[in-house]
């Protein structure tokens, strides 16, 4: 029988590396790969990257980039998490989103939901959805004292609370939970509207009634909104700092003790795709909180609630079963990353109202990462990691001095006039040039579009009221190109583009793959001439194509002997306009295609080239 060492050291027989070895291996593989690295700094320099904060996420982390204790779960600066280990065996609080206007439908799909997996309801309430006065019909087989129920009425928020309420106390229970959803600051945000509860004493009276039933709170700091207006991670986190300020003001204001109105703050944000960042982004929203409690002289109330909601901004219509892949990751990071409750929007979400397959998969997104990944098994999964422990720091640094700025601008309120708009438009901006050079890929969009898709039908939803903060979408520029297509084909043969593939396969397929999927993201066709480098022959192929644009690929080499000739050539045919996929400058060509250039514009200037109607 063979007995292990009492030490086990993996790495005994090697020799211990530094910072300093990776550094200098670094240079020399960077070098080799033809970048200029001087010397390490510059290496280090070239391989990190800066997010839409200003964050910058380096190549590598050792011990030394560890920000200090983060404290243990359960306890106070929360990072680790707002409740200690075993608090919830069974993973985070599976929570749906309805918004049918029809409370059949609602109550039908609600039902379904709670049979197969879910644990809280999201109801989405008023002009966006279902009619308050609806909700015993929709709740109707709900049990309300298992089930909680989370209020989303915008300036109806009152009207819903009495109805539930009242509800609940006509069934003999007491609500299981969950959230009145009074959130005055999110609806002006999303809307512009001033709510009726933006009076510190009818938020107040709202959180005294909550107050009546353990576990139930009054009042949401819904987030999203600055989401899905463009703005990053670091500048969510602030504004929903600053907008839980207001509301603790509010209700201290109104005669409730700092404690209470702790007590009846829930947090809504957005998980993504990006799996580290959405980890650290709710690791770094409960330091802020307890930071704020700390402040406040209570900093064993400083534990944040926390509802993660898969970000609607990265949604898309075209390939939408990608989504899939995308709600997965940021239910990973969100449930790592310890949101107490996380809605899974459906793939079908972008598309209109979701049909029972979409929310069955959303549903089954919980069960194969709680029950056979077993991810909720361990609280705070990446605490330690040296990357997520400095993530995490750096995010709530960036977000605090955002929080500042807008408290010295007034508080959140002030705020919304001018500078939160400002500030988030400026990093859509951002976002955007990086979304049209595709160096913010969108997997079905942007990067290996299918052109043959079809595009799944759904019954049109309530379209959200406008008037506050944009609502974007990351790929909403691809996608009216493919609409704009789409209609185009509609009348006659899809809108092409000629691919004028010169020489053998081997020299052109990688550039012609690459047009052709930057041509295939606005929903255009692509004709290829196939092998050869007779100019008259590929010009006699482009005459059959029936379009008027033409692109060159091949190797720099023969662009060399036969760029000019073939160009020449497809001008004499009547093309409009040349371009070329790669780098040069060669005659007869108006524009080259390569990694990095303006997509975007390549597609519009291409859809007038071929008189494809708006």
């Amino acid at each position: 029988m063979r007995v292990q060492p009492e030490e086990f050291r993996p790495a005994a027989g090697f020799p211990p590396a530094t910072r300093d070895d990776w550094r200098r291996l670094a240079v020399g593989v960077l070098r080799g790969s033809g970048v200029e690295a001087g010397s390490p700094e510059e290496a280090l320099a070239s391989l990190s990257f800066t997010t839409y904060d200003g964050v910058t996420i380096a190549p590598l982390y050792d011990a030394a980039d560890l920000p200090g204790d983060a404290g243990l779960p359960g306890f106070a600066p929360y990072v680790r998490g707002s409740r200690a280990a075993g608090a919830a065996p069974g993973g985070w609080d599976v929570r749906q989103r309805h918004a049918h206007p029809d409370p059949a439908a609602t109550r039908e799909a609600a039902l379904a939901d709670l049979e197969n997996g879910v644990t809280s309801l999201w109801l989405v309430l008023g002009e966006d959805g279902l009619d308050p006065a609806a909700l015993p019909q929709a709740l109707d087989g709900v049990h309300l004292d298992l089930a909680p129920v989370v209020l989303d009425a915008g300036a109806r928020t009152q009207e819903a609370a009495d109805a539930y309420l009242r509800l609940a106390a006509g069934l003999g229970v007491a609500p299981a939970g969950g959230n009145l959803g009074a959130d005055p600051l999110g609806l002006r945000a999303r809307t512009g509207v001033r709510a009726p509860l933006t009076e510190p004493a009818a938020l107040a009276a709202l959180a005294r009634r909550a107050a009546e039933f353990p576990g139930l709170r009054a009042l949401t700091v819904d987030a999203t909104p600055y989401h899905d207006a463009g703005g990053g991670d670091a500048e969510e986190l602030g504004c929903s700092i600053a907008t839980g300020v207001a509301y603790l003001r509010a209700l201290t204001d109104a005669g409730l003790t700092i404690e209470e109105a702790f007590g009846q703050i829930e947090f809504r944000y957005a998980a993504t795709a990006d799996q580290f960042l959405t980890m650290a982004k709710f690791r770094a929203a409960r330091r802020l909180w307890a930071r704020v409690a700390e402040a406040c002289g209570v900093p064993g109330h400083g534990g944040q609630v926390q509802h993660a909601v898969t970000s609607s901004a990265m949604m898309t219509a075209r390939d939408p079963w990608v989504n899939m892949l995308r709600t997965t990751l940021a239910c990973f990071g969100a449930g790592t990353g310890g949101a107490q409750a996380v809605t899974v929007q459906p793939f079908d979400a972008r598309l209109g109202l979701p049909d029972a397959f979409a929310r069955r998969v959303a549903r089954n997104t919980h069960a194969l990462l709680v029950e056979e990944a077993g991810v909720a098994h361990v609280l705070d999964p990446a605490g330690g990691s040296w990357y997520v422990e400095r993530l995490t720091a750096d995010l709530a640094e960036a977000a605090w001095q955002w929080f500042q700025d807008i408290e010295r601008a007034g508080g959140a309120a002030a705020a919304l006039d001018r500078l939160v708009p400002e500030r988030l438009a400026a990093t859509w901006a951002r976002r955007s040039r990086d979304i049209a050079h595709r160096t913010y890929p969108i997997t079905g969009v942007s990067e290996f579009p299918d052109p043959r898709e079809r595009r799944l039908v759904r019954p049109p939803a309530p379209e959200p009221a406008g008037g506050g903060l944009p609502r974007v979408r990351y790929a909403g520029a691809y996608e009216d190109l493919r609409d704009r297509a789409d209609r185009a084909a509609g009348a006659e043969a899809r809108p092409a583009v000629f691919l004028a593939t010169i020489g053998p396969v081997a020299a052109h397929t990688a550039r012609a793959s690459f047009a052709a999927n930057l041509f295939q993201a606005g929903g255009l066709a692509t004709v290829a001439s196939g092998p050869g480098t007779d100019p008259a022959a590929i010009a006699e192929a482009f005459r059959r194509s029936g379009t008027s644009v033409a692109c060159l690929c091949s190797s720099d080499k023969l662009y060399a002997e036969h760029a000019v000739p073939v160009a020449a050539a497809l001008r004499e045919a009547g093309a409009k306009s040349v371009w070329l996929a790669g780098k040069g400058r060669y005659d007869g060509v108006d524009a080259v295609l390569h990694a990095g250039c303006d997509a975007l514009d390549v597609l519009h200037a291409t859809f007038d080239d071929l008189g494809v109607a708006p």
